[in-house]
């Protein structure tokens, strides 16, 4: 299988999955969620994808700054609906890696380890993302903007002869590199994309 070197070099995130370890899945309930695996689960790589795995990431830093992270005791609200933009592509994100789903999501054993409710969406909040404790109440806003990350000169251009059909298969996979270079170049300035609140 191959994919850009830089997946690799992505921080993983670590948590605690007390379902997991109650199931019998993960040992202790221990495991790691790596950028490839939710590349892998969105079927690509682009800014908003790695947007979704930054603030998801750095807002589990603040929340859990010296304990592991509980996957399941996490709420988080979006300010667009559902159907706006890429809100949805970015909750499936969110929702790989901290558990939380709207009403879909698991209903729980016994009346613990509900994942469902957890997610809500036109929210009253001024930050692309609100992260709360459900155990403490404490919150983080999140606020992503890549834009101080432009693509390269040549990505437009590429673009359009991919989409109209007359790209040779040289440019397409040169179109393929540029944008997975701006992914790149963006894990590399997490500081210029990200605040937390």
């Amino acid at each position: 299988m191959a994919y850009p070197e830089f997946f690799d070099s992505v921080e993983s995130i670590k948590v605690v999955d007390p379902l997991s370890g109650v199931l019998g899945a993960f040992e202790n309930g221990m495991y790691e969620i790596t950028f490839l695996e939710v590349v892998k689960s969105a079927g690509h790589s682009c800014p908003t994808v790695a947007g979704a795995y930054i603030m998801t990431s750095e807002a589990l830093k603040a929340l859990y700054p010296d304990e592991m992270i509980i996957r399941g005791n996490i709420a988080v609200e979006f300010r667009e609906d559902l159907e706006d933009g890429v809100a949805g592509v970015i909750g499936n994100v969110v929702t790989q890696i901290t558990g939380a789903t709207d009403k879909s999501g698991f209903k729980g054993l016994n009346g613990k380890f509900a994942r469902h409710s957890l997610m809500k969406f036109n929210a009253n909040i001024e930050s692309s993302a609100r992260f709360t404790r459900v155990d403490t109440g404490k919150s983080v806003d999140v606020v992503y903007d890549p834009s101080s990350i432009p693509p390269k000169p040549e990505m437009g251009p590429l673009m359009q002869k991919l989409m109209g059909g007359v790209a040779t298969p040289e440019e397409a996979k040169e179109f393929g590199d540029v944008w997975q270079d701006r992914v790149k170049r963006i894990f590399e300035n997490i500081p210029s994309v990200i605040s937390v609140s």
